[in-house]
């Protein structure tokens, strides 16, 4: 019995002894040499804020040392008095001192190291720049704007300064910023616009309504965080105008018509029955009667008019006349009566949605290439100016010689097409408004100068004129144009724009602004 037992124990044992061997012992595991390497600002061009925390991060794999060298007197490294080098894998920094830095990281492997899918040395070296801004900070002054659009009367802003400005006055908003805001929120109360998220060093803004009115403006930017708010109360109070009430366009809405004047309009002075709306439709009249005539109880500078069991469409002909009745301002100021004012559309215009820029704010010149037709359609000059715009700063400005034209495509820096979508199916509205300088002198027995907006693919060479510079196009003023198209295809599409002058004698000049493209809804 005992001889068994001596048995059992040698087996357990041997057991015992098997069970702590290593299993792999003898295999040959080569750890990779893989370079990995991150900051906590790497998605944002490793921009921080001044006094802002910046992490490094070395994790490759095989490193036998490292050695971190950042700029002398610009950063402190948490936890060490050494702000100078490090050898930690991580290394937390604070930035205080403005401008582009250095960051240098010295590396030594096992082998040669793997950066991305190429092998490389030993030993590398990699620089990091950081760049370090200031924090958001704006100063903002205000004038009157005067009518020749020379700087009038400087404002003050500060708390209840009531700046007594008459209806109907533009004031000019001018902003200095420091620490590269990436969004402004205007506040605009009481004025046309009321909001606006235009990122813009100047704003007109027009003030139609009488009261007392606060402004705002925040500057902002999501990465690296920041904000400067500045709110400022009853800075303006809004007097009675002595000067006329004009009419600054006529708009659909909603199926009817919105007229838009230049300060805001008294509601118990309107009479449906002083309005008149003519409505062609492929030659055909459309019998239309002004049902209701009612401030808009938002915008109170529109008049809005709708009609009797009737709405207007994109492929009608519309025009609006007022005969002088009792219609005058919030101010008491008469309005006078008009006949025949054109009636626009606004619908969305999907260019929005796309990197085109179509009011030409972001864009140069060499984004609008001259698309190599050979003559006469390389005779012309077209720049983006600040000159004149419809809204914003800019707009184009283009300049066709006598007998000229001009053949342009809109690309990015890389010279690509910008393209936009749109639906087989379906008719869209393409719109521009245009500035006529000078009209130049065309031959009454030629075609007039005219703008043509074509597309790729699937081009329509039969578009008509988008549009034509008649001898009685009205020069000096805004004028908005469109035609109604269609698509082929669903798909993408870019845009050129073909300007003609070959019947005219001299140079035309004029502005360009506010390209749209839009649904269309239409008469059935």
């Amino acid at each position: 019995m005992k001889k068994y037992i001596n048995i059992i124990k040698t087996l357990i044992a041997v057991l015992l002894l098997q069970s702590c061997v290593d299993p792999y012992e003898g295999i040959n595991l080569n750890e990779p040499s893989n370079q990995v390497i991150f900051t906590s600002e790497m998605d944002f061009e490793n921009t921080v804020q001044i006094g802002g925390q910046l992490d490094f991060g070395d994790v490759s794999a095989g490193v036998i040392s490292r050695l971190w060298t950042f700029p002398e007197g610009a950063v402190d490294i948490e936890g060490s008095d050494n702000d100078v080098t490090s050898t930690e894998a991580t290394v937390k920094t604070t930035f205080k001192m403005l401008g582009e830095h250095e960051v240098k990281l010295h590396q030594v492997f096992k082998d040669n190291a793997f950066v991305g899918l190429e092998q490389r040395g030993k030993e590398l070296d990699t620089t990091i720049i950081v760049k370090v801004i200031p924090e958001i900070t704006i100063s903002i002054t205000a004038n009157i704007l005067n009518n020749d659009g020379t700087l009038g009367e400087a404002l003050s802003l500060q708390d209840n300064a009531k700046n007594e400005v008459m209806a109907g006055t533009f004031i000019r908003y001018i902003v200095k910023s420091e620490g590269e805001p990436a969004l402004y929120q205007w506040n605009l109360d009481g004025g046309d616009p009321s909001f606006s998220e235009e990122l813009v060093d100047t704003l007109d803004v027009r003030y139609k309504k009488v009261g007392e009115f606060d402004f705002g403006l925040i500057a902002s930017r999501a990465r690296p965080r920041g904000e400067f708010v500045i709110a400022i109360e009853n800075v303006l109070k809004i007097i009675p105008s002595t000067e006329p009430v004009t009419l600054d366009g006529a708009q659909e809405k909603n199926g009817g018509i919105a007229l838009n004047f230049s300060r805001e309009m008294n509601g118990a002075s309107l009479d449906p029955a002083d309005f008149t709306v003519s409505i062609m439709n492929k030659g055909n009249p459309i019998v239309a009667t002004v049902a209701t005539a009612t401030v808009d109880p938002i915008e109170g500078n529109f008049v809005i008019l709708n009609l009797d069991n009737q709405s207007i469409y994109n492929d009608d002909q519309v025009t609006v006349s007022y005969k002088q009745g009792e219609m005058a301002t919030a101010d008491g100021v008469m309005a006078d009566d008009f006949k025949d004012i054109p009636v626009f559309f606004i619908g969305k215009n999907i260019l929005k949605d796309t990197a085109f820029d179509y009011s030409f704010e972001t864009s140069t010149s060499t984004n609008w290439p001259y698309q190599w037709w050979g003559a006469p359609w390389d005779k012309y000059k077209f720049n983006i100016s600040s000159a004149k715009s419809l809204d914003g700063k800019k707009s184009a400005y283009v300049t066709m010689e006598p007998n000229g034209g001009m053949i342009i495509g809109h690309t990015d820096n890389d010279n690509a097409p910008i393209t936009f979508p749109v639906e087989k199916g379906k008719t869209y509205e393409i719109g521009v408004w245009v500035y006529v300088e000078d009209l130049g002198k065309s031959d009454p027995s030629a075609n007039p100068p005219d703008l043509r907006f074509y597309w790729n693919p699937n081009t329509n060479w039969g578009v008509g004129p988008n549009p034509e510079f008649s001898a009685d196009f009205e020069i000096g003023k805004w004028v908005y144009s469109s035609m109604l198209v269609e698509f082929q295809a669903t798909g993408n599409y870019n845009l050129n724009i073909r300007g003609a002058n070959e019947g005219n004698s001299q140079t035309i000049k004029f502005y360009m602004d506010n390209i749209s493209i839009s649904e269309a809804k239409l008469r059935q």
